[in-house]
């Protein structure tokens, strides 16, 4: 066990680094994510984005302890304290009409979880997630500037982009009431900063200024996120449960102040940017707010203990009420199907340890909040994505005593959103993803003769 902890807590602490190092910066790219408050992140962990993103009916899996923020109901199965911390990487392949594609990657903290029994059927859990993340840059070309000339003599470059991110603190507690329903909530601290800039460059232009407006919001506020789960538990051990989920995060409110700053630079020889000459406008410190949208989550699972899973999730977010600085964002309401599971050949094999590994699989289909609008048709575009999933369960060996159990969790998701028509961008992406779990008896007394 201790060869374990120590590998676990060097791992953590780097995390915990590289997490509070990504807060002020992107770890995401996708011009998806200059509308609203980013790239909403869906709140899944690798073992259930393994099984397609199913999370709202589940609670243990395969007997082990596992943390659902999705669903704070679920805590009140964890008699383990229990500990989930992870890593993300993404790669991207963009594809519009007209354009060259271009390819994009990264690499991020995921999430850090802690679980930690109170009673036989209640826990607290606490951590700290993604919400969303902003990371694009577009730039569009134009020429014969003042001149009407088609030749790039006067070329104009309109730039657009973004950075930043929010991150989601959050403390639960889930409990059992009665031999098969479970409640629970969370109480959520939403936070960080977003940038966006839009800027017009002359760069053939000699003692011409370029142009610069930027804003930035810094986001604050509580959030909260509530569930039950009802199981109907069958066979002579009760090892078989069919298990019916609600959760739901609720339409609150978030503080938000403005810097608004429009400037004129240049450039140096050496083709460096330079510092701001003059500050046409700057704005500091302007009081708004952040009303999120009421989301609701439905699940149902079933499960044979140590033997397989399968699952169905649906989804449906109320983002048509979204507004930012009393701003609706004229969004549309979205609508999630997930659907999976996982099987497990032989949980108590001694020879074959592929046979003790959990193997996943499933689908994610995402008809989102986004209704992009081309300017040059005038058209809508409603920006779907599909996704296949998949991953492993890989047990470790657990301590002499038998009181500590670790695992590896890894998921890979292929998937594609938007699409090339109406002069949209068509992202296909394959996310992976990595999460090491223990579930230890931390606060057990022995007795010994």
């Amino acid at each position: 066990m201790i060869k374990y902890t120590r590998v676990f807590i060097t791992v953590l602490l780097a995390f915990i680094a590289f997490g509070a190092q990504a807060q002020s910066t992107a770890t995401t790219s996708t011009p998806y994510s200059q509308f609203g408050l980013g790239d909403i992140d869906p709140g899944y962990l690798p073992q259930n984005i393994a099984m397609g993103g199913i999370a709202t009916a589940i609670n243990k899996i395969n007997l082990y302890n596992n943390i659902n923020p999705l669903n704070p109901a679920s805590y009140g199965a964890i008699n383990f304290t229990t500990i989930d911390a992870g890593i993300y990487s993404n790669f991207q392949t963009f594809n519009q009409t007209g354009q060259p594609s271009s390819n994009n990657s990264n690499f991020r903290f995921s999430h850090i979880a802690f679980a930690i029994p109170v009673s036989k059927r209640s826990a607290l859990s606490f951590g700290l997630l993604p919400y969303s993340q902003m990371g694009y840059n577009n730039v569009q070309t134009k020429t014969g500037f003042g001149s009407g000339s088609s030749v790039d003599t006067n070329k104009t470059n309109y730039i657009n982009s973004g950075d930043g991110g929010l991150s989601k603190a959050y403390f639960g507690y889930g409990f059992g009431l009665g031999k098969h329903l479970m409640l629970g909530a969370n109480v959520s601290y939403i936070f960080g900063n977003l940038q966006q800039s839009n800027s017009i460059e002359f760069p053939n232009l000699y003692g011409v200024f370029d142009n610069e407006v930027q804003k930035t919001q810094s986001i604050g506020g509580v959030n909260y996120d509530y569930g039950l789960q009802y199981s109907f538990d069958f066979g002579d051990y009760k090892t078989k449960h069919l298990v019916l989920g609600y959760s739901a995060s609720a339409n609150t409110s978030l503080s938000e102040t403005d810097t608004y700053i429009v400037s004129q630079y240049t450039y140096g020889s050496s083709g460096t940017k330079n510092v701001a000459v003059d500050s046409i406008k700057n704005e500091q410190g302007a009081k708004t707010s952040v009303k999120l949208p009421q989301i609701n989550h439905f699940g149902i699972s079933f499960q044979n203990d140590g033997h397989f899973i399968l699952g169905a999730d649906y989804t449906m977010g109320s983002w048509s009420n979204l507004t930012i600085g009393g701003v609706n964002q004229a969004f549309v309401n979205s609508k999630t199907i997930n659907v999976g599971g996982e099987i497990t050949p032989d949980i108590n094999s001694l020879r074959n340890y592929f046979a003790r590994a959990d193997y996943r699989l499933g689908f994610i289909y995402d008809q989102s909040y986004l209704n992009v609008l081309n300017p040059a048709s005038g058209i809508y575009t409603n920006i779907k994505s599909y996704a296949v999933t998949f991953g492993l369960g890989l047990p470790l060996a657990p301590n002499s005593v038998g009181t500590a159990f670790y695992k590896i969790n890894l998921a890979g998701e292929i998937g594609q959103r938007g699409t090339v028509a109406n002069g949209m961008v068509k992202e296909n992406y394959f996310t992976l993803h990595l999460s090491f779990v223990l579930n230890d008896r931390w606060f057990q007394q022995f007795k010994f003769d």
